[in-house]
């Protein structure tokens, strides 16, 4: 055989090798998404009582209770817990975050470890028994002495990621000119040794890095093991759909659930509406002459200020035309006119009126006269120096202002418009004759609900619907005049079926509507069901539930967007 014929063939097998062990590290690798695993927990055991549920978690040598109402998922913190453990009987202490600790050396082996927990609370006795398996979490001496600094799985895991990394093609050039320097090697009489230990040192690499793809799972099986004292256990979503939430993070999310129970319900009837001032606790403010605005010696009231009935809020001065000045200035003059002659006959009458010349009557009709005309005086130049004053018809704050020093008020124009904030009202428009409705609440856009109060129902339509107004009860701070509401009215139409709080339905990634059943101490299962509104704060639940299930009432939102 040749010289280039043998360097030639000893390349291609040195490529074969190298690309054998390419193929090896990719097998059962589909070069898609990473699977993915469920995060480590710490070791847990739990057990259920018809009043409690108990969950018993181990880390870092110390056992932490966790124990809630069966119904309600409420934590207890005024109980007193006893432990049965391998070193005896330990009493749990009550610690800041609500839970109860008790210091547990042996929990530091593994094994399994039967304990049992005694709590009393509020005179009631109940014991949980339960069982910890502790498993093991370091790698064993005998797996570390089988590898070397170069065929860990670390050192493997990162070999393979450079390998994998490289263009195929690349990585049989490379082998190729590895066989064509053995070859050259073998040639010049260097040593078939050296060669040898080359083409060994590439089946190694190719053999290694095969053993760091293959299943992927060294160095995430041994991290997966392993449960750091100091960690905190994650909120993760299962395989079978089902949400693992742990006592802990459900304390930090308030987590709160109620047992579903049949009973009889209004059926309610939802109508839009907006919020509306009270007309007995609200007014407009309006000029009765058009006129120029000016300021009172305050200034002009801002939005939001407070005002008193009958205080005033801006003037309006009338502007006076060319001819209405040429026909006041004629007048003026013909009152002063008559002042004087009335006047100098009072003068005349006053010492007549001593001697009896003339009787007291003419000299009083002559002052009366005189006053008369001093008054009508006065008046008409009132009329030409004195705005109109314009005063707030009622007490409240000021919700709309359109006033501005020098600007022409028309009789339209709402100068001010004055609301009282406690006292607001809802118009809802129904498209069909509403009887008197006794109870009704609004819904709001931030999830609030209030109680109305009904105060009639307009006869005449309105846009084909007929306007009804309720009085809102209870706290009105954040609403505003405008705003559009909800508003659900009960009905004379009753049902049977399963209430539950409006924050129980929670939105699918499908659109269906979910309820999430409260299974195990942990774990969650998602509900499709159907439902409709019973009022401002609660649901019926047409289909999807039976009655017994305990059904997240608080925190369901949350335990949506667990991933």
């Amino acid at each position: 055989m040749k010289p280039s014929v043998a360097a030639v063939l000893v390349a291609g097998a040195v490529a074969a090798t190298l690309w054998s062990g390419l193929a090896r590290a990719h097998e059962g690798h589909d070069h898609g998404a990473a699977p993915t695993s469920s995060a480590p927990i710490a070791p847990r055991a739990s057990s259920v009582s018809g009043q409690f549920e108990l969950v018993a978690i181990a880390r870092g040598g110390v056992v932490s209770v966790y124990l809630d109402r069966f119904s309600s998922n409420e934590p207890v913190t005024d109980a007193t817990i006893q432990a049965e453990t391998p070193d005896g009987t330990v009493a749990a202490v009550l610690a800041p975050d609500g839970s109860y600790q008790l210091k547990a050396p042996w929990s530091a082996r593994t094994g399994e470890y039967d304990l049992v927990f005694t709590v009393t609370t509020g005179g009631q006795t109940d014991v949980f028994p339960v069982s910890l398996d502790i498993h093991g979490s370091a790698e064993t001496p005998a797996a570390a002495s089988r590898t070397s600094w170069f065929t860990t799985p670390a050192f493997a895991e990162g070999l393979s990621r450079r390998i994998a990394g490289t263009d195929p093609w690349l990585y049989a050039l490379f082998g190729f000119l590895a066989g064509a320097l053995v070859m050259l090697m073998i040639r010049h009489r260097l040593g078939t040794v050296p060669a040898l230990i080359l083409i060994a040192v590439a089946s190694l690499v190719s053999n290694t890095s095969g053993l760091a793809h293959e299943g992927h799972d060294h160095e995430q099986a041994a991290t997966s093991s392993r449960v750091s004292p100091g960690a905190r256990d994650l909120a993760q979503k299962q395989a079978d759909g089902t949400v693992f939430v742990p006592k802990p993070t459900q304390r930090i999310l308030t987590i709160r659930t109620e047992v579903t129970a049949s009973s009889v319900h209004r059926r309610a009837v939802e109508l839009p509406g907006r919020i509306i001032a009270d007309p007995n606790a609200s007014g407009f403010v309006q000029a009765a002459n058009a006129g120029r605005l000016s300021a009172p010696p305050g200034g002009f009231p801002q939005l939001g200020a407070t005002v008193r009935k009958g205080e005033v809020l801006a003037y309006v001065t009338p502007p006076v035309q060319t001819v209405d000045v040429s026909d006041m200035r004629q007048r003026q003059g013909e009152l002063d006119q008559q002042i004087a002659i009335v006047a100098r006959r009072v003068q005349r009458f006053e010492p007549l009126a001593k001697t009896g010349a003339i009787t007291i009557v003419q000299l009083d009709e002559s002052r009366l006269e005189l006053q008369g005309l001093k008054d009508r005086r006065e008046a008409l130049d009132r009329i030409r120096q004195e705005p109109e004053a314009l005063v707030a018809p009622v007490s409240g704050v000021i919700a709309e202002a359109n006033a501005a020093a020098g600007i022409m008020a028309q009789t339209s124009l709402i100068v001010f418009q004055i609301i009282d904030p406690s006292r607001l009202w809802v118009e809802a428009l129904s498209f069909e004759a509403v009887p008197r409705l006794q109870q009704a609440t609004v819904r709001l856009s931030d999830g609030r609900s209030l109680e109305l109060a009904f105060q009639g129902s307009g006869l005449a339509d309105r846009n084909q619907s007929v306007p009804v107004r309720f009085a809102i009860k209870g706290d009105t701070r954040r609403l505003r005049v405008g705003q559009f509401v909800t508003v659900l009215a009960s009905s004379d139409q009753q049902l049977e079926g399963i209430s539950l709080p409006s924050a129980s339905v929670v939105r699918g990634g499908n659109g269906q509507d979910l309820v999430y059943e409260h299974i195990t101490p942990e774990r969650f299962e998602p509900l499709e069901v159907r439902a409709e509104p019973l009022d401002g704060s609660r649901v019926l639940i047409l289909n999807g539930l039976t009655v017994g299930k305990r059904i997240v009432s608080q925190g369901a939102e949350l335990l949506n967007q667990v991933r």
